[in-house]
């Protein structure tokens, strides 16, 4: 069971005298789960330690990015040997091209690729580059993809949105969000009808391959593959977003695993190795359309810095040595496998998602393939759940719809306490 947490309590009050919220991130807030958040110190491997010394299993895993687990050494050592050299330069440093090179050879439908900042960025970057290689206006995006906090993007959006009943947001003008049309995942009949009537219209199609961010749902045979047909028949691009999915789910992403190719994508996360970091890249003849060989205009005056081209690099190098990805497909099998016994009596209240290390258990029976579906959720139960599981020493996303994440260093002694405290967890919830 989980100690006191008078540190982070106090920390929680100061904060919301200096930052609004309190956090410098909504979904940080845990207003989706009810209580207020605590405030990590240190963490190693698969835990994470808060203010006041309590210790959790973390399946948050910063949002995804720390996928060797957190402070592995080969990360640590990249980042302290970069920064003894220099913390930032705005000038080019040979870490940018290695790392442009490593993404290159790990993703075959990237001709060439840009780093930048946030995911944020990446996706902003991929719409702004659309625009201006087709010459058309309109977007289609899907109910409850989450691409970051775009103006032209969040709409119908999921992650902190969606978590606070908000899935749009104030502040965005309404003839901008009119050049952004949103679809429901996995309606193929949908996207085809849109076409028929503005296809000459529609610069690119944008989703996340596998939805990260409102929960987790999969793509249903067939969809990913209609858009690539649907997009190469109208001259629209077919954007994915990967910053959860890429180098998290196989070497390649969510387009390795499916075998669906787009024309641009969006990156984050892993190639961080926990900095904040974002890139895109797709196909040269598009890619070269920016600045300063054409006239499509991204810049950045941090992007590509050595702190986090050394991280990235050092991750995925890791990642390749220690055949990471089969080694998570492992753990993740074993973990469902856990959670699915632990809840043997509950079936028809929940539906639990995996793929890779990614999952998420929703509060409701029956399938979900979209975000209709995925709203049903008894987000009560799931508060009362995320609770029980924090006092028995597991850290879940404070949100039923965010995923979890493992990493390298999740391993059977992870995976048999998670069990335990599930199984425990779900009594007390339901």
């Amino acid at each position: 069971m989980a100690m006191g947490r008078e540190q982070s309590d106090r920390l929680f009050a100061e904060a919301l005298r200096h930052i609004p919220g309190g956090v410098n991130s909504p979904v940080r807030a845990f207003r989706g789960v009810g209580g207020s958040p605590f405030f990590a110190r240190r963490a190693h491997g698969s835990r994470v330690e808060d203010a006041d010394g309590n210790e959790y299993i973390d399946y948050v895993c910063s949002w995804g990015p720390n996928i060797l687990g957190h402070g592995a050494k080969a990360v640590v050592d990249a980042v302290v040997h970069a920064a003894a050299n220099g913390l930032s330069f705005g000038i080019p440093n040979p870490g940018e091209v290695d790392l442009a090179a490593k993404i290159r050879s790990w993703v075959p439908s990237v001709g060439k690729v840009r780093a930048c900042n946030s995911g944020t960025e990446a996706t902003m970057s991929c719409v702004r580059l659309a625009r201006g290689f087709t010459g058309r206006d309109l977007i289609v995006k899907f109910e409850g993809c989450y691409h970051g906090h775009v103006d032209s993007l969040l709409v119908a959006a999921g992650s902190g949105a969606l978590t606070f009943g908000r899935p749009d947001s104030a502040g965005i003008p309404a003839r901008l969000a009119e050049l952004t049309i949103v679809l429901p995942f996995n309606d193929p009949d949908a996207v085809r009808s849109v076409f028929r009537d503005r296809g000459r219209e529609i610069a690119a199609i944008i989703l996340e391959p596998v939805p990260a961010n409102a929960g987790l749902y999969l793509p249903e045979p067939g969809f990913l593959e209609s858009l690539r047909e649907i997009c190469t028949a109208h001259g629209t691009l077919l954007i994915f977003d990967e910053v959860m999915t890429g180098f998290r789910l196989a070497r390649g992403g969510a387009q390795e695993v499916y075998g669906v190719t787009p024309d641009l994508t969006a990156f984050g996360k892993v190639i961080g190795g926990g900095l904040p970091v974002g890139a895109f890249g797709g196909r040269a003849d598009i890619m070269d359309h920016l600045a300063p060989d054409g006239p499509v205009y991204q810049a950045g005056t941090l992007s590509g810095n050595p702190l986090a081209m050394a991280a990235g690099l050092a991750q995925m190098s890791e990642l390749e040595a220690r055949d990471g990805f089969r080694a998570l497909e492992r753990t993740g099998s074993t973990l469902e496998s856990a959670l699915r016994d632990a809840a043997r009596g509950f079936e028809d209240r929940l539906c639990l998602k995996r793929i890779g290390s990614m999952f998420c258990m929703y509060f409701t029976g029956g399938p979900v393939r979209n975000l209709a579906e995925a709203k049903r959720s008894d987000t009560a139960a799931f508060g009362r759940f995320f609770h029980a599981m924090l006092r028995r020493g597991v850290y879940l996303a404070p949100s039923q719809f965010e995923a979890g994440f493992l990493s390298l260093a999740h391993g059977p002694l992870e995976v048999e306490a998670t069990a335990r405290a599930a199984s425990a967890s779900l009594r007390e919830a339901l």
